[in-house]
């Protein structure tokens, strides 16, 4: 029989190597149909029956997206259907699977469509200003996102209903108020429907602000140790984590179209593409992408720092070590986490601590409320 370490190990390096594959296969198919001429076909061609400059940067937008989506099928299948029913870890049917990959491209090629028509717009309109009027519209946008994903997006893919347990629900609403963190309510939604996997979170904001908690934590976790896990999604707004990332990916978003803005003709104009060309898309998408990539193990870093700081600030107001220490290996259990990953793997791929060093904080940590 397979020891479970050396299953959590096979499983992470599928993963992880799979990661790598799906974006290595994007930035060659963006390279290869930038500088084949397909780009600037695919354009010229929608030009002849379509010179409306918005329609035209729809139609292409979404044959460059959709395209995308059907040829990257295959490796998805493999990454979250196969890879997780040969590990156990999925309950969903291909059917199922293939809703939901189609759902998340339809809200994908909606999101996209969006961003790239206000881009192209204030590219084309605003040669001048168009970096800063780019970034103002993407931070706002995100910012509307954050407060419709629970009421939106969520009930696409899950089912919700309002906690049945009312004991653990006024456990959930004491431990609230006393973190000073006003909820609309705790619901639930069916992850066994999908994973076998465990979560739970605060999501939403203002008056769409609210606990979910996955039913796979049902009879599998003490009420004390979905109380700790729920403290250190309170200690995340308690303290201000996500207004610190919108506003830290606010600055990188100016940051990055200022610095497209003055240099971006080094890398368009050697491929003889105007930046407001609708063509040049694969080149920009390409651009994000190497920025993404640049800036994740620092973005990473700062995650994992806000991490062991609401894991400190929940084990402050909860006093329970022992139950956040179980519930932490119960997780990883579950998930089947690597407890100790290579610190390349850290570095890239972890946003949360390893479950190895939030376990070796808790058994330190003498803090008091």
């Amino acid at each position: 029989m397979e020891r479970d370490s050396d299953k959590v190990k096979r499983y992470t390096r599928i993963k992880h190597t799979v990661a790598i594959i799906d974006i290595v296969f994007m930035i060659v198919l963006l390279v290869l149909f930038q500088i084949s001429g397909l780009s600037s076909g695919l354009r010229s061609l929608i030009a002849r029956s379509f010179n409306n400059q918005p329609l035209l940067i729809l139609i292409y937008s979404f044959v460059l997206i959709n395209g995308y989506f059907v040829i990257n099928i295959p490796l998805s299948f493999y990454n979250s259907y196969v890879v997780e029913h040969r590990f156990g870890l999925s309950n969903q049917s291909a059917k199922a699977w293939f809703s939901d990959y189609f759902k998340a491209g339809f809200l994908s090629v909606a999101l996209f469509i969006i961003l790239i028509e206000a881009f192209a717009y204030f590219l084309r309109s605003y040669p001048a200003d168009w970096w800063w009027m780019c970034s103002v519209f993407w931070v706002i946008l995100s910012v509307i996102i954050a407060r419709l994903f629970p009421v939106i997006v969520i009930p696409l893919f899950y089912k919700y209903k309002r906690i049945e347990n009312e004991e653990m629900r006024r456990r959930i609403l004491d431990l609230s108020a006393k973190m000073g963190i006003k909820v609309l309510d705790i619901f639930q939604i069916d992850m066994s429907s999908k994973t076998e996997k465990a979560n739970a979170g605060l999501v939403g904001l203002g008056r769409t602000k609210r606990v979910v908690l996955g039913d796979t934590l049902e009879g599998k976790f003490s009420p004390e140790e979905i109380e700790v896990i729920l403290a250190h999604e309170f200690a995340h707004f308690r303290l201000r984590h996500l207004v610190k990332i919108i506003v830290l990916n606010a600055a990188l978003i100016f940051l990055v179209f200022y610095i497209f803005f003055r240099f971006g003709h080094i890398v368009f104009d050697p491929l003889g593409v105007r930046m407001s060309d609708i063509a040049g898309l694969p080149l920009w998408i390409l651009l994000f992408t190497v920025w993404q990539i640049a800036l994740t193990p620092m973005l990473n870093w700062i995650s994992r720092g806000m991490e062991r700081n609401a894991d400190k600030m929940a084990l402050a107001f909860t006093g329970k070590k022992d139950e956040f220490i179980s519930m932490m290996e119960k997780l990883a259990e579950q998930n089947l986490s690597e407890r100790k990953p290579p610190l390349w793997i850290k570095i890239f791929f972890y946003d949360h601590p390893p479950v190895e060093e939030r376990v070796a904080c808790a058994r330190e940590f003498e803090g008091k409320q």
